[in-house]
């Protein structure tokens, strides 16, 4: 049976940057982090991907469901939906692409809480295979979703908590013939995030401080192929903080920086058995108990087995930072900077956008521009458009 390579490049798009990367020494060689359902971790939005891929502790809106969610408990609106649409590897293939839908929903008189929720759909297009020894072909088309609902508080004036429970389903087998179709992976999943803001006054001038966090997957292992092959959730350490300063009246700029770290632990390679006499016997040893490992053990775990120690556990930490002016709350210019060092995946890339807002909506868009040539990354389009709800009411409300 042979997958289409646009499963192999989409599933597992760390694989196809591999040429970019160096190697110093056999010891030091491509090694990114091995996860299923990648798809989770593309960012919807266009606003936090036109800074960098970020969103940890910026200004909240519908979106925060993917970044932060306890950033609702603080929104401004009592409620607002958001719709987004994701070409993705538009340099390789046409037909793949991510849509999300995002909403949330202030509680109660206090305006201290929130419910939300969202679904994500990852589809990988039409897909045709050959079945063992060509005796025939299969047409599917593989997709991921993810569906959630989230639930936020504020514990004081100045810091949340949130919570998010997922359903996740991924469908990317094929059968042996038409009668023996590959069944789809499900998993469960859950979120725990916390936000903090507070108002420093600098010189006269009233400014914004946030901070951020949030661990998402947090959850049972994906398994494919009726449980024979089971994977780690892209469980996520993401920390960020955001600051916010009056450029004059009306104008406004927030600069922003995250930092995530996989919760996933390394998968052992063959090239740091290969000095001892039963090396093969080790590996596979080692391989097997990677594979059976559970996914929480597997947390803690990511901490300390790089196999090269404390240097590829730094290497294994992206960061973004980016930037957002915003005139009145109406007009956006975005920018930022993702890096992901090149033995751990090699992402690196710029991200530019803009965004205009009227009381009902919001219009956000963004655009990739890789540094690496041979990134199928480059050119990444995105599109938001978000729906407030407290705009639509004084609409109909005037009516």
């Amino acid at each position: 049976m042979n997958l289409s390579k646009k499963i192999f490049l989409s599933g597992v798009v760390m694989c196809v940057l591999a040429m970019t990367a160096r190697a110093d020494s056999p010891k030091d060689e491509f090694n990114p982090i091995t996860t299923g359902v990648t798809s989770l971790g593309i960012a919807p939005d266009a606003r936090g991907a036109s800074m960098g891929d970020l969103g940890a502790a910026t200004e909240p809106d519908a979106y925060s469901q993917f970044w932060n969610p306890s950033k609702y408990a603080f929104a401004y609106s009592k409620a607002a939906v958001s719709l987004s649409y994701t070409p993705w590897l538009r340099k390789l293939v046409n037909d793949i692409f991510l849509a999300d839908l995002s909403g949330y929903m202030k509680l109660g008189q206090e305006d201290n809480q929130a419910v939300s929720a969202s679904l994500r759909y990852f589809s990988l297009g039409e897909v045709v295979s050959n079945t063992i020894g060509d005796t025939g072909s299969q047409t599917i088309n593989p997709y991921e979703m993810a569906i959630d609902v989230g639930y936020s508080r504020k514990l004081s004036e100045k810091f949340s908590m949130g919570v998010v429970f997922r359903y996740i389903y991924s469908d990317l087998g094929f059968g042996t013939s038409e009668t023996d179709q590959s069944s789809g992976a499900s998993a469960f999943s859950a979120d725990i995030s916390g936000y903090y803001t507070t108002y420093p006054i600098i010189g006269r001038n009233e400014c914004q401080w946030s901070w951020g966090w949030d661990i998402s997957n947090i959850g049972s292992k994906v398994n494919y192929a009726n449980g024979s092959n089971p994977a780690f959730l892209p469980t996520n350490l993401r920390l960020g903080t955001s600051f916010t300063f009056p450029l004059a009246d009306y104008h406004n700029l927030s600069l922003n920086l995250d930092m995530n770290k996989l919760l996933v632990p390394s998968m052992p390679r063959r090239v740091d058995y290969e000095d001892g006499t039963d090396g093969e016997i080790a590996y596979e040893k080692a391989y097997a108990d990677w594979q059976n490992m559970s996914s929480i053990t597997g947390i803690f775990k990511s901490f300390n087995d790089a196999p090269g120690g404390m240097k590829e556990e730094l290497r294994e930490i992206s960061w973004s930072l980016g930037a957002e002016y915003n005139y009145n709350q109406q007009f956006f210019l975005r920018a930022g900077y993702y890096y992901q060092h090149p033995m751990k995946g090699n992402l690196q890339y710029f991200g530019i956008g803009a965004g205009f807002a009227l009381n009902v909506l919001r219009l956000d868009a963004s655009y990739m521009l890789a540094t690496a040539q041979t990134s199928p990354l480059d050119q990444t389009l995105r599109f938001s458009l978000t729906f407030d709800m407290d705009g639509l009411k004084e609409i109909f409300g005037r009516r």
